[in-house]
This record gives structure tokens, sequence and C-alpha cells, in this order.
């Protein structure tokens, strides 16, 4: 790992920036979003009202629209700097495990993520959709993968455990 080209270094770095943007970002958006319904059956809180809702929805916008790229942005930085860097995965056994993760999360995401651009397509360019039916496409989201969001957070916050600590590395390639 220590004899990186100038690009794979490159690409590392925008993995990193991208992946912790982003997963700020999920956390944002997961925060914001269960905000709008009540824990106990998913209906809308009482403080929001036809008035106010449309409002609401669009002040949230900019939190799918940057999850969306974010991303997709991480993703082709990590395949790009994986496919790259030619690292020995049998000595780097913690790449190899940030690796699996970020592979078997990868096609929830994108499933997910398709449904977030409903979502923002909805917002930014219908004008014929009301915020009523928005959030029900928010709400049929959050119990698309209902605990897939939280375990994806645990596995990202793994990751960066995995980045700190690099357990699992062998200290010869013999």
């Amino acid at each position: 790992m220590d004899k990186l080209s100038k690009f794979s270094k490159i690409f590392l770095f925008l993995t990193l920036v991208f992946g912790v943007l982003w997963l700020g970002g999920y956390l944002t958006r997961q925060l914001v979003v269960y905000q709008f319904f009540n824990p106990e059956d998913l209906s809308i809180r009482s403080l929001y009202n036809n008035n106010n809702l449309d409002a609401a929805i669009k002040t949230i916008a900019p939190i799918f629209v940057s999850n969306l790229v974010l991303y997709i942005a991480f993703l082709i930085t990590f395949l790009v700097f994986f496919f790259t860097a030619k690292i020995n995965l049998k000595i780097e056994g913690w790449l190899f495990f940030i690796s699996l993760i970020i592979l078997i999360t990868a096609p929830f995401e994108i499933y997910l993520t398709v449904k977030d651009y409903k979502i923002i397509s909805d917002i930014y360019l219908s004008a014929d959709v009301s915020a009523s039916t928005i959030l029900n496409n928010i709400k049929e989201r959050m119990q698309l993968l209902s605990s897939f969001s939280l375990i994806e957070i645990l596995s990202f916050i793994g990751i960066i455990f995995l980045i700190i600590f690099k357990p699992l590395r062998k200290a010869n390639e013999n």
C-alpha cells in the first residue's frame, strides 16, 4: 500500500472525501426525513399541513440531490482507485473487507438511489405532483429496505475503523 502511484493516491483521496461527505449527508437525510413522520405508524406529524408541507419538502430536496451525486462519485472513484492501485488483497486484509462492504451494499444503495432520483424528479421536474405524493414516495423508500439504512451506516462507520487501524494486515509477504 506504500507504493501507490500519484494517480492512485489522487483517487484514494477523492474516494475518502466523497465517502465521508456521502456518509454525513446520508446520516443527515435519515435524521431529517424521519422528522416528518410519527414513529409509531409513519403518519405525517400534525406539525405539517398542506400550507407548509411543500416548503418543507423543497427545503430537504438538496439533501437528496447531494446524496445522489456524492454516492455516484464515491462509487466511481473507489472503483477507479481499486483497479489502478493494484494492491495485493492477501496482504492488505482490511482493504479486502472494505471492498466487500462497499460491493455488497452497492446494489441495494443503487436501488435506493433510483428511488431518490424519482423523488428528486418529482420535486424539481414535475409541477403537477403534490407534496403529499412526494412524501408518500419518501415513506415508501423508508419502508422498502427499512433496516438497511442502519446496517449501511454502521458498516461504513466500520470502514472508518478499518482505515484507521488497518487490522488483518500481514507483516510480511511470506
